[in-house]
């Protein structure tokens, strides 16, 4: 206050001079919406479109320039992990500590301690000063603590990315039986597919603006479309920014899809794509690997060269081309997303999450004709067939 108090004279002058427009970046503007107790509402964006700023206002931890925020009920929040933990107390003390500072009294805190400690299988540890923690046993806790708040509203950031798998079903269970329990619960993610599992309505927030209000599925959609609003056939990923590893020794280029048509493959085509990198430095053990997923972020499969007993050997400074075959998709028609990786042992040099994007289109490619697709039918389309079985024959010619 004491700041903005002596800086007011200098803003005022700026505005004069038509500049002060121009110093203002906002994080969040013009986002209105309503949250029902007991909905469970994923918020979905780009990274730096003003999610986590929405929450930190919801929460009350920073306080918003313009509108208002109406919040009736106690608001339990997980932002980031760890938060409201001190490193030298035990995990005991911080639950205590973090209860407290989430609104719980002490005799609240007592009587759900056990089942605290239980649901974030730390019971062993419990006495164990938090700074000894792994990160995933930070988040576990910390989890725990506001997932048992008798709150009314629950506020989560993309948090569930630090556990490992199991846990992070039980989150999501818990996240379920939350919302079902009659509390408002708000989801930051860009896991899509834990999205689509645990809300009903999704929020898309781009550049600080809300763009989509709308069920899960067609937010979801909307946002994966953005992301990629064309299928294109070649994709420099060279400047991409990068999910896992720096691209120190060895570094993704390019992605070309090889489709026969210009706009995607056709229904029961073989995929094809061409992977170019740049070696950093001289190995013998690189191996690539690939993952398709459907338009809602499920991952229909992994290609790793490796189980295939397909290496490459590179030299530092040289740029190296692979091709990826998929003879038989089995891929129904719509838009589907490529993820690559550089990687040798259990060490990733270069990751990057849908960075292709392709289409399969509704034309048979033995045929050449056009079929209508079905609506709801999922992504893949697999060979099968129905037959009547020797023993519901003998049943019938029995009752006959």
């Amino acid at each position: 206050m004491i700041v903005n108090a002596a800086a007011a004279p200098f803003r005022r002058f700026e505005r004069l001079r038509g500049r002060a427009e121009d110093a203002w970046f906002w994080a969040l503007r013009d986002v209105s919406f309503d949250v029902s107790a007991g909905e469970v509402l994923a918020v979905i964006g780009r990274n730096g479109a003003g999610k986590s700023t929405l929450l930190k206002i919801l929460s009350r931890i920073t306080e918003p320039s313009a509108g208002r925020v109406e919040l009736r009920g106690r608001v339990a929040s997980l932002l980031e992990v760890g938060t409201g933990f001190h490193p030298d107390l035990t995990g005991r003390e911080n639950v205590y500590l973090n209860g407290a500072i989430l609104g719980m009294r002490r005799a609240e805190i007592r009587r759900k301690f056990d089942a605290i400690v239980e649901f974030a299988e730390l019971a062993r540890f419990i006495d164990t000063p938090v700074k000894h923690y792994s990160s995933g046993m930070y988040m576990r806790l910390a989890f725990s603590v506001a997932a048992h708040l008798d709150g009314e509203i629950l506020l989560v950031d993309e948090v569930l990315a630090v556990g490992d798998v199991a846990f992070q079903q039980k989150c999501l269970g818990k996240m379920q039986d939350v919302g079902r329990g009659g509390r408002a619960v708000l989801f930051v993610t860009h896991n899509m597919s834990a999205a689509a599992a645990l809300c009903q309505r999704g929020l898309l927030i781009a550049a600080g603006e809300l763009r989509l209000d709308a069920s899960v599925q067609e937010a979801i959609k909307t946002y994966l479309s953005e992301a990629t609003a064309a299928a294109a056939n070649t994709w420099d990923v060279s400047g991409a920014r990068r999910e896992e590893g720096l691209g120190e020794l060895a570094r993704l280029i390019r992605i070309d899809v090889l489709p026969a048509q210009a706009d995607g493959f056709r229904f029961g085509e073989a995929l094809r794509f061409k992977v170019r990198f740049r070696a950093e430095s001289t190995r013998r053990d690189l191996f690539v690997g690939a993952g398709l997923d459907d338009m809602l972020g499920h991952r229909l499969a992994t290609f790793e060269s490796h189980e295939v007993n397909f290496r490459v050997d590179v030299e530092a400074g040289r740029d190296y081309d692979v091709e990826l075959s998929v003879p038989r998709p089995y891929l129904n028609p719509g838009r589907y997303f490529l993820s690559v990786s550089l990687f040798s042992g259990h060490t990733y040099f270069d990751v990057l999450f849908h960075a292709a994007t392709f289409d399969v289109t509704p034309i048979d490619v033995a045929t050449g004709d056009y079929f209508e697709p079905i609506a709801g039918a999922g992504p893949l389309r697999l060979p099968y067939q129905w037959a009547q079985t020797p023993a519901a024959l003998a049943a019938a010619s029995t009752r006959a």
